[in-house]
C-alpha cells in the first residue's frame, strides 16, 4: 500500500513535471514582443533618424550662412552643427540594417577616410559641383568626411578668410547631398512615407506582410547589429590606426571628434538593448533578457558602461592617444571587446532560442 501510494505521487510529480516544462516551452513559444518592436522602431530608430534629418538641415543652414557672411563665429557655429548632426548618425549605427543597408545610404553618408588626393582633383576640375554631381561620386567624397576635411582643416587649421569660392561650391552642393541622404533614410522608415517600419512592429503578425518571417528574426537582426558595432568600433575604427600607427586611418581626425564618434556607437548599442533614446522610457532588448537571465543582461549593462567610460577617459585627441597614450586606448579597445562577447556569448543565444 505504501509502494502504491509512492508509485502514485511520484507518477503525479512526474506529470505536473512534463506538464510544467511543456506550459513553459508553450509560453516561449507565443510570448508576444510586440511592445518591443513597437516601442524599438518607434522611439528609438525613428526617432533618432528623424533627429538625424533635422540636424543636417541645420548644417546645411549653417554652411549657407558661412558662406553668405564668412567669419570665424559663424566658421565655428558650421563645425559645431557638423558636431551636433554626428551625435544621432552614430548613434544609429547599432542598427545598421534595412534602407540603410539595402539602399547603399550608409557610404553616401559616412565613408571614409577620406580620399583627400581625389577630393583635391574634383576641387581643381572644371565640373560644375551641383548636388547632382556630388550624389554620383564615390562615398570617399562626399558625406560628412569631405564636408569635415572641408570646414576643419588639417589639423583643425582652416581659418575663416582662407575658403575659395570653389571650396564654398563644394561644401554647397556636399552638404545638400548629405541632407538628401539622411531625408532618405529617414523616409524610408517614415509611417507616412515609404514605412519600413511596418516590417519591424508587424513581424510575425497574421495577415501582415514583413521582410521578417517572426517576431524572433527581427530580435536576431536587432542584436546582430549590436554585435556588428562593437565589433567594428574594437576591431576596426580603433584597432586600424592603433595598431598601424596611422593617423590617416583615424575617422574624424580633422575635427577630433573621434573618441566622441566612438563613445557614441556604444549608445547605439545602450539605445537599442534598453529600448530608451534621450531619456525616454520604453522597451528594448534588456526586457527580453532581463526575464531568462537577470545576471546576463545586467554584465551587458556594465559592459556598456565601462566602454563608454573608457573611451571618454582616453587623453587628449585620439590622434595623440595612439601614439602616446596607447595602454588607455588599448584599455578602450578591450572594454569595448568585452562588450562583444557579451553580446555574442550570452545576449545573442538567448534570442536565438527564444
Amino acid at each position: 500500500m505504501i509502494r502504491t501510494k509512492i508509485n502514485q505521487l511520484i507518477y503525479c510529480l512526474t506529470i505536473s513535471i512534463l506538464l510544467f516544462a511543456t506550459c513553459r516551452k508553450e509560453e516561449n513559444i507565443t510570448t508576444d514582443y510586440s511592445k518591443i518592436l513597437l516601442n524599438l522602431a518607434n522611439d528609438v530608430i525613428l526617432v533618432t533618424y528623424a533627429e538625424l534629418d533635422t540636424k543636417t538641415q541645420d548644417l546645411v543652414t549653417a554652411l549657407t550662412n558661412l558662406e553668405t557672411h564668412p567669419s570665424e563665429t559663424n566658421l565655428e557655429l558650421a563645425r559645431q552643427a557638423w558636431r551636433d548632426a554626428r551625435v544621432p548618425w552614430e548613434q544609429s549605427e547599432g542598427f545598421l540594417f534595412g534602407p540603410v543597408d539595402q539602399q547603399g545610404i550608409d557610404p553616401a553618408i559616412d565613408s571614409w577616410p577620406v580620399n583627400q588626393p581625389d577630393l583635391d582633383a574634383v576641387l581643381a576640375s572644371p565640373e560644375v559641383l551641383s548636388k547632382a554631381y556630388i550624389d554620383g561620386l564615390d562615398g570617399t567624397l562626399k558625406g560628412f568626411h569631405t564636408i569635415e576635411y572641408l570646414i576643419f582643416g588639417v589639423g583643425g587649421s582652416k581659418s575663416f578668410n582662407s575658403f575659395t569660392s570653389r571650396e564654398f561650391e563644394y561644401l554647397r552642393a556636399c552638404a545638400q547631398s548629405l541632407e538628401g541622404a539622411t531625408q532618405q533614410l529617414y523616409y524610408a522608415w517614415k509611417p507616412d512615407q515609404h514605412n519600413f517600419l511596418a516590417n519591424v512592429i508587424n513581424a510575425g503578425k497574421t495577415g501582415y506582410t514583413s521582410v521578417y518571417p517572426s517576431q524572433k528574426a527581427t530580435l536576431e537582426e536587432i542584436v546582430n547589429g549590436l554585435v556588428v558595432i562593437a565589433d567594428e568600433v574594437a576591431n576596426g575604427k580603433i584597432n586600424d590606426p592603433l595598431s598601424q600607427q596611422n593617423v590617416n586611418l583615424e575617422e574624424s581626425r580633422f575635427s577630433s571628434n573621434s573618441k566622441q564618434d566612438f563613445a557614441d556607437n556604444i549608445r547605439s548599442i545602450q539605445n537599442a538593448y534598453t529600448g530608451v533614446y534621450k531619456g525616454s522610457t520604453g522597451l528594448g532588448i534588456s526586457n527580453v533578457i532581463s526575464s531568462s537571465n537577470s545576471l546576463a543582461d545586467k554584465k551587458v549593462k556594465q559592459d556598456i558602461e565601462d566602454a563608454i567610460i573608457a573611451i571618454e577617459s582616453i587623453p587628449g585627441s585620439f590622434t595623440s592617444a595612439i601614439f602616446n597614450a596607447k595602454s588607455s586606448v588599448e584599455n578602450a579597445q578591450q572594454k569595448v571587446r568585452n562588450l562583444q562577447q557579451t553580446l555574442e556569448e550570452q545576449i545573442l543565444p538567448i534570442i536565438s532560442n527564444l
